[in-house]
């Protein structure tokens, strides 16, 4: 076997965790997958004798790629999110049900992703580098340029808003179709005040940068002002399973363009995520009931 080889294979050892920072840096896997492929490019061109720590230096490569992507995906105004939304690490406590986790995650994935994309670049790399991949502070302030106390800074900033984001969703199957359907009904009827009455006072409505483009508004919050933007609205809109969990999709002779994700807390809807991106889409498995 020749160094390359060698280093190749060295290379795919960390091939998923690189991914999985780039994907929660990017939200997108095809731009995921070039900022791993921009590190091994990287890589390659380094003497890899000067390297110490492997792991560390391409996790600190493949941060410092998608900090440039995103700096130039804010530059050109372009920001649409992509395929499979990521589900937060879940360790299950002692005792706790492991299926109950695993719908917990799929129901917070969406909201977490979005609540993501509003954060400056250099926060969202602070943040997903400390808080998802343990990365300590020393290490990531070099990749933004700070000091690590302004690098904690940052982090700090950004896990408020990500805490500040619906937590704790309702996880019963039953309730969250019950509460979409409610939604729907009185959605097309046009009755404001049953709609008031499902949404929780401080709900909020994003929408990923498609359906943005689509003349969806990218961040409506209140439960009067998101009454008023769907009263009378979502006529096409049907209950839907996504990726096994109830919510709704806008399908024009059968092909999904809208989907509709809900954050049900205590029965009230506390967020409602639109995603539009054709590369989501086609990722996301959609079952129409009833």
């Amino acid at each position: 076997m020749d160094e390359n080889e060698f280093l190749a294979g060295r290379f795919e050892e960390h091939r998923a965790r690189l991914r999985a920072v780039a994907y929660r840096m990017l939200g997108s896997l095809s731009e995921a997958d070039d900022a791993v492929q921009e590190t091994w490019i990287r890589l390659s061109r380094t003497d890899v004798r000067e390297i110490d720590n492997l792991a560390g230096w391409l996790t600190t490569a493949v941060a410092r790629v998608s900090l440039n992507m995103l700096r130039s995906r804010r530059t050109r105004r372009e920001d649409p999110l992509d395929a499979h939304v990521p589900d937060p690490v879940v360790t299950p406590d002692e005792g706790t049900d492991p299926e109950h986790e695993a719908v917990l995650a799929d129901l917070v994935g969406l909201a977490l992703l979005v609540v993501l994309e509003t954060l400056a670049p250099a926060e969202r790399l602070a943040f997903v580098l400390h808080d998802m991949f343990a990365l300590p502070f020393d290490e990531i302030a070099p990749i933004v340029d700070r000091t690590p106390t302004a690098t904690r800074q940052l982090a700090s900033r950004a896990r408020r808003r990500v805490q500040g984001s619906p937590g704790d969703p309702d996880v019963d199957p039953i309730r969250q179709r019950e509460v979409v359907d409610a939604f729907l009904a009185a959605s097309r009827a046009g009755d404001f005040q049953a709609l008031l009455a499902l949404l929780d006072p401080d709900v909020v409505v994003r929408a990923d940068r498609a359906a943005v483009l689509a003349g969806a508004t990218d961040d409506v919050r209140g439960a009067m002002a998101v009454a008023e933007t769907f009263t009378g609205r979502a006529q096409a809109a049907r209950t839907a399973l996504v990726d096994g969990i109830f919510g709704a999709v806008w399908a024009p002779r059968g092909k999904p363009r809208v989907i509709f994700g809900f954050t049900v807390v205590d029965g009230r809807i506390v967020g409602i995520d639109l995603l539009s991106d054709p590369d989501h889409l086609r990722e996301t498995d959609v079952t129409f009931v009833g």
